[in-house]
């Protein structure tokens, strides 16, 4: 067995860490322990998951006369973890100067108004997974698509985060968002507006950007960017970040790997785009394009 070289021990490791902490870098930030935990914000929201599909992830028979302790079972840890983990967040900003100084309540005031919108997740993911049953002719039933489709777990985790970030939460919509895009390869920021019946097929490297809007009933495939013409710092506006992603209006379908950018770009309802193209313009309502033609 070798022996260690002279001045290079244990103890001399640490205390050369120790000094790669002193200084203003970002990662030395101390107070960040008071960050929120991943696995916490993870956990919780794997509670809410079977409140919004209970039957397709209950370990036991569902009746009407059990179904409410189920659903409790489920809630009443989300909502412990879920208002531990905001509160954490909220003090964390507050205590660098990032917000004002917020009173204990508002954590659980955000909880609580999040799973009084949980009926209204359910209504959308309802008309997601039809969406998805009714455009994809390989899907031979509801349930299917529900327990296996990437899409399904990316739209579920997108529409809570969503309601997180409208909520001004920060980090926590992103940990989860980035958990969903972690498990399936669908990447949405959770400040993207998306309507009811959203389908996405296949679903890897689908990219959707922080300001995009997608109205109803509209369907993407694989490997399309929803994206931004710059990646520059832009002024929010009231407080809000400023439109640096396309609008996609109702009913439209975007075919594999094509690439819409731009806060201005507005695809107009019923149009169809095809694979690979490269959109930096809007286009009228009804319009098909394909690559860098129109009709």
């Amino acid at each position: 067995m070798s022996l260690p070289r002279p001045g290079h021990t244990l103890e001399s490791a640490i205390d050369a860490v120790l000094e790669s902490y002193q200084g203003p870098a970002a990662i030395n930030n101390l107070k960040s322990a008071m960050l929120p935990n991943k696995q916490a914000v993870i956990a919780a929201y794997e509670h809410l998951k079977p409140v919004l599909f209970i039957g397709f992830y209950s370990s036991r028979t569902l009746r009407p006369d059990n179904l409410r302790s189920c659903v409790s079972a489920h809630l009443y840890p989300a909502h412990e973890l879920l208002t531990d983990q905001l509160g954490r967040v909220l003090s964390y900003e507050a205590s660098i100067g990032r917000s004002e100084a917020d009173c204990p309540q508002r954590a659980e005031e955000i909880v609580l108004r999040l799973f009084g919108k949980l009926p209204a997740i359910r209504h959308a993911l309802e008309a997601d997974c039809h969406a998805a049953f009714e455009g994809d002719p390989a899907a031979r039933s509801i349930e299917e698509v529900i327990l296996s489709y990437p899409a399904v777990e990316a739209i579920m985790a997108h529409r809570v985060a969503h309601v997180l970030y409208s909520e001004g939460v920060p980090m926590i919509p992103r940990i989860i968002s980035e958990y969903a895009h972690e498990r399936t390869g669908i990447d949405i920021h959770p400040g993207a507006k998306i309507g009811p019946g959203f389908f996405i097929d296949h679903g890897t490297g689908v990219v959707i950007g922080e300001t995009t809007v997608i109205g109803r009933k509209v369907k993407l495939y694989q490997g399309v960017t929803l994206g931004a013409l710059s990646v520059k710092r832009c002024d929010d506006v009231d407080g809000r970040p400023r439109q640096r992603h396309p609008t996609i209006e109702d009913d439209v379908t975007i075919y594999a790997g094509a690439t819409i950018l731009g806060g201005e770009t507005v695809i107009g309802a019923g149009s169809v785009i095809g694979g690979n193209t490269w959109l930096i313009r809007s286009v009228p309502p009804g319009s098909k394009v394909y690559g860098n033609k129109s009709e």
